[in-house]
């Protein structure tokens, strides 16, 4: 694997690669030693040796397109116990991607009662299932995942691997990647993969002006996240059956100690709102968010907004829908003084129903919707208050 090399007959103890390290991976040890989890190889101390005793070793570990199988895997992160939603919306990607390449589709399962999550996740499109299970998990350290996964991706070299861009998964993703020299390719809004194997990533890019499909050439696996609600879960099938193959935790990691957890805000999060409500600049000032919010309680659901809300204060990140916030399929979205950016529509592409409500005939979010109301957000807003009055 990928990683640095210490010449200690070159080495003079001189501490400038470890002052140049901003990972603080290297220290003095009678010579420069590093901590392999902690490097992120930036390579700025091989610059900072001035006696050249510092160089980078090639990936001849990691697994190339001729030496790697055809299957799809996924990470199916844990939450309260059982498998996130999003490892349920990855595997039905992942049998499409599976099928494609005549590939198996495995789910990866981690942490305490990990095998129970089996059944689940077979039932949802894995063929197989590896099961690790182990308190050394609960700390919520990516360490001990991180090590788990790049031992089987080693070993049994798949061609693809998936994981939800929730916190853990961008947390996680990228350390793998760097632990078997492959490319990563972040919050991607659509996959797809050809006869030759090459798994295209598409997302926005270049602050979501465009869309990009980015593909790894050479390494393996292909590894991409995904934010939750971008698929479509996948269908369960009852009694079906696969394999379920029990992985040894891994000894001798040095995990940080956690003193003390906090829990998240309380509320649940407007990705699962079956009805939501979103407000865009359009809605023209602060203030009449308050329709917006009263709006979406009448109809049951939940208030979104836009990104340049967020950024103004008028509303909590919680609330932002799009690239850079959450993406949400709900089962009606109504869009109020919504523009229509491209960040903004990755976000809500799995919605049933979109009613978009703007000024502007030409507003791009008339594209995305169902049924498209010109006038003025706020007036209208007021009239479907006066009308919705229970």
């Amino acid at each position: 694997m990928a990683g640095l090399r210490i010449s200690k007959a070159a080495c003079t103890s001189c501490g400038l690669c470890q002052s140049a390290c901003p990972a603080g991976a290297l220290y003095i040890k009678r010579k420069a030693e590093v901590d392999r989890d902690a490097c992120v190889l930036c390579g700025l101390c091989i610059e900072a040796c001035p006696m050249g005793a510092i160089t980078l070793e090639k990936e001849a570990d990691a697994p190339t397109v001729a030496e790697t199988t055809r299957d799809v895997w996924v990470f199916a992160e844990g939450l309260d116990g059982r498998p996130h939603p999003v490892a349920f919306e990855l595997l039905g990607q992942a049998r499409a991607l599976a099928a494609a390449r005549g590939g198996v589709v495995a789910a990866l399962a981690m942490g305490t009662g990990a095998e129970s999550w089996a059944p689940p996740l077979i039932e949802a499109g894995a063929d197989r299932v590896y099961a690790c299970e182990g308190d050394i998990f609960d700390s919520g350290m990516t360490e001990p995942f991180a090590a788990v996964l790049a031992n089987l991706i080693e070993t049994e070299r798949p061609e693809t691997l998936l994981f939800g861009a929730t916190v853990f998964g961008r947390s996680l993703a990228p350390r793998v990647a760097a632990r078997v020299g492959t490319g990563l390719t972040a919050d991607c809004t659509g996959l797809d993969i050809g006869a030759d194997g090459l798994l295209q990533q598409t997302r926005p890019a270049f602050g979501g002006n465009l869309m990009a499909t980015i593909i790894t050439a050479a390494r393996r696996p292909q590894m991409a996240t995904v934010r939750p609600g971008v698929f479509s879960a996948a269908p369960r099938a009852a009694g079906r059956q696969g394999e379920v193959v029990r992985v040894q935790q891994p000894t001798g990691l040095v995990l940080p100690q956690v003193l003390k957890t906090a829990p998240g805000a309380p509320g649940e999060s407007i990705a699962a709102a079956r009805v939501i409500v979103s407000a865009g600049r359009g809605i023209g000032n602060q203030k009449n968010l308050e329709l917006v919010r009263r709006l979406a309680e009448r109809l049951g659901g939940s208030m979104g907004v836009t990104r340049p809300l967020v950024d103004m204060g008028w509303a909590p990140y919680p609330c932002q829908i799009g690239q850079t916030g959450l993406a949400v399929a709900p089962d009606l979205l109504v869009c109020c003084g919504v523009s229509g950016a491209i960040q903004h529509l990755a976000g809500m592409g799995g919605a049933k129903v979109v009613v978009a409500i703007n000024s502007d005939p030409q507003a791009p979010i008339f594209g995305a919707a169902h049924y498209k109301v010109v006038g003025d957000a706020v007036e209208i807003l007021k009239q479907l208050l006066a009308q919705n009055k229970s």
